[in-house]
């Protein structure tokens, strides 16, 4: 895979969380981790200290998992984005959905959109929903359309019409006219081509407003990258070159061209690559149903795979409906900086506010709130002098000092134990909420399954997250604070491909259409991996959304002569029931191509370190080390 032979290139993935900047590598057969902490401001510069430590000798392949859309996403620090849509259509995104977050609550605050009323412009244009062209833009209009936008100064414009999913030829024709404004431009038959207009729209947008922020920031760090390898006395030998590579939310990786042009797909970017490396671990151990337990320092995320890593097409970010293929992921905050507090009633609260990297937990030095590391440390789950290798010492003499004052403050009767009993106990009962919604509300048993526990305070708060919940077995891997990382590293590169041609179906399969549907989307992701100059063998997996007729929701279904069996059984093991005398509707026809990644024998064959990982059993005490 790739451009150059691995032999000259030093692959490392890095993943920027909220507290840390992981690293892993491999060298010499054996898998290599390194954390420094992250630097919130601008990432680019934790991964450089990391460059800096790691000491590199030749060139170099960065693997880039990252939390720059998501941070901009929650903090609202995007573009500034034009809308152009079908007239009378301007206000879908503001409109949404009739669902209510709050059902009895008039008072509550709606997600504001990312675009405000000044800057959606309506285009006279119809396309029938079969597809067939009803009206046409006149050029008189699109002369005026680029005019209004160049006058609001936009720095990146969404394009949106109605059925462009059905035949985009009037979308095309605006993309063509607005590219004189030479600003990035994101077009929904290429980024969605799905059905429904308001998640169409939003993840079209959410693409927009991220699109010059990444851009900035991937190529800066490709920059610095490559300006650093340069400047290294080491590397003046000629191999001084650095390559990106992005991990999308789906699971695999894609180059930076891509990332740039589509940073939507990179929004779950880290919590991606832990769900892959729990499931690599797993696997190695001889288990295939898994929730992976991502505990970091700002947040927990939790995701169940039965067998294989699933993505689901409709996703809610910052309360943005997200469309583009995500692996299942939920995400609750609750993490080891994750901040404890009394509320007005005097109940103990843990979260979702998150000390983070800056100023961090008191005992790291700087922070004067108590977290969740800082009662676990106060508990002697923690060893002071053993934090992260030995490198970096806990200060267990200013937490003690601290949070008693913190709690004299508070007018608490709490003793200190008990006070971090508290948090531990609070926050625990936040996790298991959150593992429980991937698993007992999808169906799916938690006994039946393995929790793989990792990221920084996983393996702390794994064993009674598991005895709750009825799991018998716990994997803490052997580099359980870079799972992520590691997922990352052994990720494949990934292409998703998608439309939606609304069929229905009453018996037999209408087969050839469905042939010729896949066939057009297998060439469209053979042609996407020619142009980023992928070279290796391709895999494909098809899929479709199927629905009973008249129902508003879907489930995805692999692909095969007994699919209509297929779905009735997965929807009797969703919902408890299904009618297989019902007519049903093709919705949406998926492919997923990859490309298997140069370290995926790390996931698959022994591999030195990389192959260690406790195990617990519940309830038996026993600890053990296995290498199969």
């Amino acid at each position: 895979m790739g451009r150059r032979s691995p032999v000259q290139q030093l692959r490392i993935a890095i993943d920027t969380g909220g507290t840390f900047t992981d690293c892993v590598w491999v060298d010499q057969g054996c898998v290599r981790m390194l954390k420094v902490f992250s630097t919130p401001l601008d990432p680019s510069h934790a991964i450089v200290e990391a460059l800096e430590k790691i000491g590199l000798r030749r060139s170099l392949v960065l693997l880039h998992g990252t939390t720059v859309g998501t941070n901009t996403l929650l903090q609202r620090k995007g573009a500034r984005v034009a809308l152009v849509t079908t007239s009378g259509f301007e206000d879908a995104i503001e409109i949404g959905r009739q669902a209510r977050p709050k059902l009895y609550d008039f008072f509550f605050d709606r997600v504001k959109p990312l675009v405000p009323a000044e800057l959606r412009f309506g285009v006279e244009e119809r396309t029938g929903r079969q597809g067939r062209i009803l009206q046409a833009v006149a050029p008189a209009e699109l002369q005026e359309l680029v005019l209004r936008v160049r006058e609001d100064h936009p720095e990146a414009v969404a394009i949106s019409l109605l059925f462009s999913f059905a035949n985009s030829d009037n979308e095309r024709t605006v993309a063509a006219v607005l590219k004189k404004l030479q600003v990035p431009l994101s077009v929904s038959h290429q980024i969605l081509p799905e059905f429904r207009e308001y998640e169409r729209t939003s993840t079209v947008v959410v693409n927009a407003y991220l699109q010059p922020v990444m851009q900035n920031y991937l190529e800066n760090l490709a920059h610095r990258s490559r300006r650093w390898l340069q400047s290294n006395a080491r590397l003046r030998s000629g191999h001084n070159n650095a390559t990106v590579f992005v991990m999308q939310s789906s699971g695999g990786i894609t180059a930076l061209a891509s990332a740039t042009r589509e940073p939507v797909r990179t929004l779950l970017s880290g919590p991606a690559g832990g769900v892959v490396g729990a499931a690599a671990v797993a696997r190695r151990s001889g288990f295939e149903r898994i929730i992976s337990f991502d505990m970091g320092g700002t947040s927990t995320d939790v995701s169940l795979v039965d067998r294989e890593t699933r993505t689901g097409s409709q996703s809610e970010v910052a309360g943005l409906p997200v469309g583009v293929p995500m692996l299942d992921i939920h995400t609750v905050g609750a993490g080891g900086g994750s901040i404890a507090r009394f509320d007005t009633a005097g109940a103990l609260r843990v979260g979702p506010e998150s000390a983070g990297a800056d100023p961090g937990p008191i005992c790291y030095g700087c922070g004067t709130q108590p977290t969740v590391t800082d009662a676990n440390l106060l508990l002697g789950r923690l060893q002071p002098h053993r934090f992260l290798g030995g490198e970096f010492a806990l200060d267990l003499g200013r937490t003690l000092r601290m949070v008693s004052e913190w709690l004299r403050n508070q007018q608490s009767a709490l003793k200190l134990e008990q006070f971090a009993a508290g948090v531990v106990r609070v926050v625990n009962a936040t996790m298991e909420k959150a593992i429980r919604v991937v698993s007992i509300e999808r169906g799916y048993d938690p006994r039946e399954f393995v929790l793989v526990a990792f990221g920084g305070a996983g393996g702390l708060h794994a064993c009674e997250l598991a005895a709750a919940l009825g799991i018998p077995r716990v994997i803490v891997p052997a580099l359980p604070g870079a799972l992520s990382a590691f997922g990352i590293l052994v990720s494949d590169v990934v292409k998703d491909h998608s439309r939606t041609v609304l069929w229905r179906v009453s018996d037999k399969l209408p087969m050839t259409q469905l042939e010729k549907e896949f066939s057009a989307l297998r060439k469209a992701a053979e042609k996407d991996f020619r142009s980023e100059s992928w070279r290796g063998a391709l895999q494909y997996q098809r899929t479709a959304d199927i629905r009973y007729r008249g129902q508003g929701y879907e489930l995805n279904v692999p692909f095969t002569r007994n699919l209509m069996d297929a779905f009735h059984r997965e929807h009797h093991r969703r919902y408890g029931y299904s009618h297989p005398e019902r007519e049903v509707e093709l919705v949406t026809l998926r492919l997923r191509t990859t490309m298997r990644s140069p370290q995926a024998n790390l996931a698959s064959s022994n591999a030195g370190r990389s192959a260690l990982a406790f195990t617990l059993r519940a309830g038996s005490g026993l600890l053990r080390r296995q290498e199969d």
